[in-house]
């Protein structure tokens, strides 16, 4: 989750300076593969980014991603994946989908039509989700039963869709067709929203992804090669 106290670090592309819950850590493995590590736990120095993916993927392609990173990790012995852009994506897709399954576990989020529109009448809902093959009509329905719920009718609050199926939203849920997804305590919702805000700013408003056919498997685990510690990255540093 983001906080006020988040240490800033700067964007190596881009030089803004953002909370590092913003942004995107890389890892340099033991190999000198460039890797990510979306939870930033991983030892050693590290370099941060707050660009989109298609950003991300054209600094890549003419070498200036190299350039930024071997001035960050101060060397020249770097590999970068050609797909350093999807690895992250798919990172950060994962990210959401455990955070989703971690809160249904706990018993805050709800879904199906009639148990969605009873909670947001009732104002228990804090946040609505829609599958990306959700029917407007019932989107519609219970962004209205949302609206009445909250005492905000007229508001224009409609939930979010996501640009995931509701195949990939069953998986991560254990459940069988999620197609609307309530959370029902506020302060899930603040992580919910978190993690999806992350994803869906790195990947872009005209960017499409394809779904993770392991939403069930862990999004913490940073390939082998970056190296991975329980602990908090203590290398890193504000490079000028």
């Amino acid at each position: 989750m983001k906080t006020s106290t988040d240490p800033v670090r700067r964007c190596i592309l881009s030089g803004d300076r953002e909370p590092r819950g913003e942004l995107i850590r890389l890892a340099l493995g033991p190999d000198g593969q460039v890797l990510p590590d979306i939870r930033a736990k991983a030892p050693g120095r590290g370099a941060w980014i707050g660009v989109t993916q298609s950003e991300l993927d054209a600094a890549n392609a003419k070498g200036k991603l190299r350039g930024a990173l071997a001035r960050a990790f101060k060397t020249n012995a770097l590999t970068i994946p050609a797909d350093l852009g999807t690895l992250i994506a798919d990172q950060l897709q994962r990210a959401f989908l455990d955070r989703l399954g971690l809160e249904s576990k706990a018993g805050k989020i709800v879904n199906g039509t009639e148990r969605v529109e009873k909670a947001a009448r009732s104002g228990h809902v804090h946040l609505l989700l829609h599958a990306s093959d959700a029917g407007t009509d019932g989107a519609r329905k219970l962004a209205q039963a949302w609206r009445v719920g909250r005492d905000r009718e007229g508001s224009g609050e409609e939930g979010l869709a996501l640009p995931l199926p509701r195949t990939i939203l069953s998986l991560a849920l254990g459940r069988e067709n999620v197609v609307h997804i309530a959370v029902t305590d506020p302060a899930a919702a603040v992580r919910v929203r978190d993690a999806l805000d992350r994803w869906r700013h790195f990947i872009g408003p005209d960017l499409t992804t394809e779904p993770c056919e392991t939403a069930s498997q862990g999004a913490s685990a940073l390939p082998a090669a970056a190296g991975s510690t329980s602990g908090s990255a203590e290398n890193d540093e504000d490079i000028e």
